[in-house]
């Protein structure tokens, strides 16, 4: 009901007729999702299929992966799977983009064989607890308000392709609960038992310790995620505006001047949006505050190196953002 009740007050999030990739580990959340969305699926007269990634990071894998085909398919849901090799998943964030692109990827290919019923969303199992470790886990990074309301709720992976967290309404413990009530099998990750992993860490560590201190922390942390990307909406709408207002020749420059009349805060917000816009994702608060001291107290000309190979230079009446190999 409380999902029920969800997609009625945003119905972009899953449409009627809409059909659905579902991106299924085995695990307790993705397996509470797809029996959700399986009740849910006459009523919405959705087109449900699964996709499951093997990394290939413990012994039972293969296993997981096998035994999950089988209960899929006696459920009579069509299963997709992929393995990885090493270099494709050596860490956390190359795991992930290897997920996704292979989502991608065999979405668009079903899509392609069914071109009257594309594939318009891809389904994760994330939850309140996950949007809960990544505040944490970007909040230590020194990240600016828009990686603290990251996990969106949705949002384009490609063209008409959305990514869509149904599950952020839920917190682990729930999702284990239902579970327990529908008798769903689960399947035991051991690499989630690596504390060498940064999330797994915050999860296993620090998680627990801010909810032994006040109770029901990590669901608090998580609404504050869901309020900060409304606020970030916000700001980022605001910010282009501003950005238009700064810009000089085209949007790789800004009026150094103009700048100079906003207050430092307001800067700053308007520095971390246009990088944005430029392809400059990997960007600090600490590098944020760096770019706005030196351009604006500095004494012209300068330049500053970004990571992927962008540079900043102004002289005394324009900003420029370019890239090294232009």
């Amino acid at each position: 009901m409380r999902l029920h009740k969800r997609l009625k007050q945003n119905k972009s999030l899953l449409p009627v007729n809409s059909t659905l990739l579902l991106a299924i580990s085995g695990g307790q959340d993705s397996m509470a999702l797809l029996k959700l969305i399986i009740d849910l699926k006459r009523l919405y007269k959705w087109q449900v299929e699964v996709w499951h990634g093997d990394h290939k990071w413990h012994t039972k894998s293969k296993q997981i992966e096998e035994e999950l085909k089988l209960w899929c398919l006696n459920k009579q849901i069509p299963f997709h799977s992929n393995k990885a090799n090493k270099e494709e998943v050596a860490n956390e964030a190359k795991a992930r983009d290897w997920r996704y692109q292979n989502l991608l990827t065999k979405a668009n290919l079903l899509s392609s064989k069914n071109i009257y019923f594309p594939y318009t969303r891809i389904l994760t199992g994330h939850t309140a607890t996950d949007r809960a470790e990544t505040v944490i886990m970007n909040l230590a990074r020194g990240s600016d308000l828009i990686g603290l309301s990251t996990l969106k709720e949705q949002r384009t992976l490609e063209n008409n392709i959305d990514l869509v967290r149904p599950f952020l309404i839920f917190n682990r413990n729930e999702t284990l609960e239902i579970c327990k009530e529908f008798n769903l099998p689960i399947w035991i990750d051991p690499s989630n038992e690596n504390i060498n992993l940064t999330r797994n860490k915050i999860r296993k560590e620090v998680l627990p310790i801010l909810n032994s201190i006040y109770q029901g922390a990590d669901s608090r942390i998580a609404s504050l995620a869901s309020r900060l990307e409304s606020i970030s909406k916000d700001q980022q709408s605001l910010a282009k505006i501003a950005i238009e207002f700064c810009q000089g020749e085209d949007i790789t420059s800004l009026s150094r001047k103009k700048l100079i009349d906003f207050s430092s805060s307001i800067r700053k917000i308007l520095f971390f949006h246009w990088l944005n816009m430029l392809g400059v994702t990997r960007v600090t608060a600490l590098q944020i505050e760096e770019i706005n001291s030196k351009i604006l107290k500095s004494k012209p000309p300068g330049i500053i190196h970004l990571h992927g190979d962008f540079l900043i230079r102004w002289d005394k009446e324009t900003i420029y953002i370019s890239n090294k190999a232009n």
